[in-house]
């Protein structure tokens, strides 16, 4: 049975997301692993580790500032210091959080607090204070992501601090059946981005026009953020650049997106490839590749195989124009999918061959490829997101992907619509006779045009109107 996806509000004639037990699920796994290690308590600044404890967030405008902070203690419940009024709004909304467990606290804004002022200091000595009235101040603290004034303090403080991200990673591995509804969600809406996408490319549009397209429909539809837009188009396509730009979109254009976005908190990672109008035989053979490459993985996706399992079924990055796996990293590559866009676990030839991490049911990751073609300069790109179930997996990404996709326009000769594969050049696709008309005898390289076109026409059902 599919994974179901529901309508986004609340209602009392269905079962669908129950936050009181996402809240509920998430901290008592965190707790447990908590329990289990050598730390007495885990001290966290990461907004996504936060929200995963405390189950509160302030806009995406905090997100690299460093400044919200909660502690865990073994045994006891999470107390969370947030942004000025944020606490006290916290204490009217968050009743799960207590009366006495929000309170207001401030840390450096990443150095930009003058050093006199004392907030490191104040930090510290907060955490101090909680950990010696639970005994706990001689052992050790994990954080997971911290400013040196900070960490600095802590130290003066008499506090050992140690790695806490690897705990908080290792919580957030599994998910809970409302996280995979979240995943799930937040995929169903870019499904509709993408379905949008496809219909407006044509030559003309600029990259970043597609972007604010595709983020209008997120933020439409309910996004909480959107992350990041990959829009990729053309010449830009290989080796990737990883960022959108003014480029606009010509005919035969490869086009390539990766789009990324939270809703509740949850991400997506999901990457499609199009050609504008047409596509080169080129293009069309590394889309081949690049889908193989992809789907070898996903077959071979089952609780107890391996990330070592997969990563050595994908190419060695001197298969495909680059020295080494580092210089190559993330082209053929997985990860994991939460809170943040990476998580555990990662699959990729640089890590996984020699650190194999055992794939379990309950993890959601992303599985992307990317093949250049042998023009040496456009490229394919597809990434599904998937949840492992007990016996293989579900791909939750569903805009349409087995097979190349034009976007744009159809166009239309004298003699029928024009073929969709075809060089972007539009003399290499034509080849003309020996006679004394040679242009009366003219045809497509490989074949005759008008047959190529008819045939083209008949398989897509092209003017059965």
């Amino acid at each position: 049975m599919a994974l179901r996806t529901n309508g986004l509000m609340g209602v009392d004639w269905e079962q669908r997301v129950d936050f009181e037990r996402l809240r509920v699920e998430r901290l008592d796994r965190i707790k447990n692993l908590l329990k289990q290690s050598e730390l007495g308590a885990l001290l966290c600044f990461d907004m996504n580790n936060i929200r995963y404890i405390t189950a509160t967030t302030i806009g995406t405008w905090a997100m690299d500032k460093i400044a919200r902070f909660c502690l865990l203690p073994q045994n006891d419940e999470p107390i969370n210091w947030d942004f000025g009024s944020a606490a006290k709004h916290h204490k009217l909304y968050c009743p799960w959080l207590g009366e006495e467990r929000s309170r207001p606290g401030i840390s450096t804004l990443r150095g930009a607090m003058p050093p006199g002022a004392g907030r490191a200091e104040d930090v510290a000595r907060k955490i101090r204070i909680e950990l010696e009235e639970r005994g706990l101040l001689n052992e050790p603290l994990g954080v997971d992501v911290i400013e040196m004034p900070v960490l600095v303090a802590l130290q003066k403080e008499g506090i050992k601090v140690v790695d806490g991200q690897k705990l908080m990673q290792d919580a957030r591995v599994i998910k809970t059946q409302d996280e995979i509804t979240l995943l799930n969600t937040a995929c169903m809406m870019v499904d509709a981005a993408y379905e949008e996408l496809y219909r407006f490319m044509k030559p003309g549009v600029r990259e970043n026009e597609c972007v604010g397209l595709a983020s209008k429909v997120l933020y439409d539809i309910g996004s909480e953020h959107v992350e990041g837009i990959n829009a990729i188009s053309g010449e830009r396509c290989s080796p990737h650049p990883h960022i959108f730009s003014d480029r606009y979109l010509r005919p035969g254009d490869p086009a390539y997106f990766d789009i990324l976005h939270a809703y509740m908190g949850y991400r997506t990672c999901y990457y499609r490839t199009f050609a504008v109008g047409s596509a080169s035989p080129a293009l069309v053979d590394a889309y081949k590749r690049c889908r193989y490459y992809l789907d070898v993985a996903i077959e071979s996706i089952k609780p107890g195989a391996t990330t070592a399992d997969i990563a050595k079924l994908w190419p060695k990055a001197e298969e495909f124009g680059f020295p080494n796996e580092e210089a190559a990293f993330a082209l053929q590559y997985g990860h994991g999918v939460g809170l943040s866009i990476w998580e555990k676990p990662v699959f990729s030839r640089l890590v996984s061959l020699e650190h194999p991490e055992v794939i379990q049911e309950g993890m959601v990751f992303a599985l992307e490829t990317f093949w250049p073609s042998s023009d040496g300069w456009s490229a394919a790109r597809i990434e599904e997101q998937l949840v492992v179930t007990k016996d293989g997996c579900e791909v939750i990404t569903r805009f349409p992907a087995e097979e190349l996709l034009i976007a744009g326009v159809r166009y239309y000769t004298a003699t029928g619509p024009l073929t969709p594969t075809r060089e972007i050049e539009n003399h290499k696709n034509i080849q003309y006779g020996n006679g004394d008309k040679p242009w009366e005898e003219a045809s497509r390289p490989g074949g005759n045009h008008r047959d190529a076109v008819v045939a083209s026409a008949k398989s897509e059902a092209i003017g059965s109107r």
